[in-house]
């Protein structure tokens, strides 16, 4: 599912215009992110968090120069579903064999 898709649907059923849909999606998303950058996570109950992950300082190896760098700690961005969303995907998506 795209970004167009979720705006299709959400006008379709809300029964408003595209462009007004679009709008509150991308601005959404532009709130979402313009926290995460300051450092604070975002809590939407009952679907779920967008969280900061720190990442430990660690070594990498560059195999085609043959050298080892230092890849230092860093934060990145991570969604953790709420429990009743994760819950529901579980009993309603099957794994095709």
């Amino acid at each position: 599912m795209t970004k167009a898709d979720i705006v299709t649907r959400i006008a379709d059923r809300t029964g408003m215009e595209k462009s007004d849909v679009l709008a509150v999606v991308e601005n959404f998303m532009r709130e979402v992110r313009t926290n995460m950058e300051s450092g604070e996570n975002v809590y939407l109950r009952g679907f779920g968090s967008f969280v900061l992950k720190k990442r430990a300082e660690k070594t990498g190896r560059n195999i085609s120069k043959n050298t080892t760098l230092i890849i230092p700690a860093h934060y990145i961005p991570a969604f953790k579903p709420a429990k009743t969303f994760a819950g529901k995907v579980k009993s309603n998506v099957s794994i095709n064999k």
